[in-house]
């Protein structure tokens, strides 16, 4: 194995991590930077990449039994050691699979203006973090940075993907990954209002859950004895840094206004909290 990340051919950089190539395997590293409405913000959060990787680690190791997924081992350099696995190469899809369990952000909008969801059709009357009737597979395109990805209807995504009964597969995993892991986090006082997957092939398999999974960057993550419908909800995630970058009256345009050092040790706080009550396993 490499001794350092500078023996490795770099493959990709993206928002928050970066992807090392090493044979036929990829180094994935998840840094500390932190990203708000699809701009990367100026300071980095304590933490965050050890948070998203480990975290990530405990959901591909709790639902294999519902898709295969890329994580190979903890063996990478030991400058990144933490925030860091070793992964399969896979041939991502090109939609997100956002699951969506609670009316909230983007879909409340949308909601709002529509009473649809991704072509959706849902009761009249609902709230503002109003939990829905079932959970519903909102797709979405994948952007580049500094781009803001976008809601598509179910037809849209699989004109994309290419295949229809692919596309009904992807929407049946993420669903059943979702309605697993808002059981368990549950279970620890924690709603896990919605969030969003990355799946992909591998020779041999034909759908592989891959990136990170089910982290406070790609979910959001409620305290329940906090739950009310008819408001924003406090939340274990990057909501926290939205909501502060919207006070300010930023138009979400580069470059985002700086962090002041309370909300970047409580975003830390939020991030670990979370961690360890899904997981009940220590970051230190």
């Amino acid at each position: 194995m490499p001794g350092t990340l500078d023996e490795l051919q770099l493959h990709s950089s993206g928002k928050v991590r970066e992807i090392y190539e090493d044979g036929d395997e990829l180094i994935m590293v998840a840094s500390d930077r932190i990203s708000a409405f699809d701009v990367v913000l100026p300071e980095p959060i304590p933490d965050k990449g050890r948070v998203l990787t480990q975290m990530s680690i405990f959901w591909f190791e709790t639902t294999g039994q519902i898709v295969p997924n890329h994580l190979i081992s903890e063996e990478v350099p030991d400058e990144v050691a933490g925030r860091a696995i070793r992964v399969k190469k896979l041939e991502m899809f090109p939609v997100e699979c956002v699951v969506r369990g609670y009316l909230s952000g983007s879909g409340w909008k949308e909601y709002k203006e529509s009473q649809s969801v991704c072509g959706i059709k849902l009761p009249g009357g609902l709230q503002e973090s109003d939990q829905l009737p079932e959970p519903i597979f909102t797709p979405a395109t994948k952007a580049e940075i500094g781009e803001h990805d976008e809601n598509i209807d179910f037809d849209r995504a699989a004109e994309i993907v290419g295949s229809r009964e692919l596309m009904d597969d992807l929407r049946r995993i993420s669903i059943e990954l979702y309605e697993h892991a808002r059981t368990h986090a549950f279970e620890r006082g924690i709603i896990l209002a919605d969030t969003k997957f990355e799946l992909g092939s591998a020779p041999g398999e034909r759908i592989v859950l891959g990136d990170e999974v089910l982290t406070p960057d790609s979910s959001r993550f409620w305290p329940a004895d906090d739950y009310e419908p008819g408001r924003g909800q406090a939340s274990f995630d990057k909501q926290f840094v939205r909501d502060y970058l919207n006070e300010q009256g930023w138009d979400h345009s580069p470059p985002a206004p700086a962090l002041p050092p309370e909300v970047i040790a409580g975003t830390t706080a939020k991030y670990r909290e979370a961690y360890e009550r899904i997981t009940a396993r220590s970051l230190d």
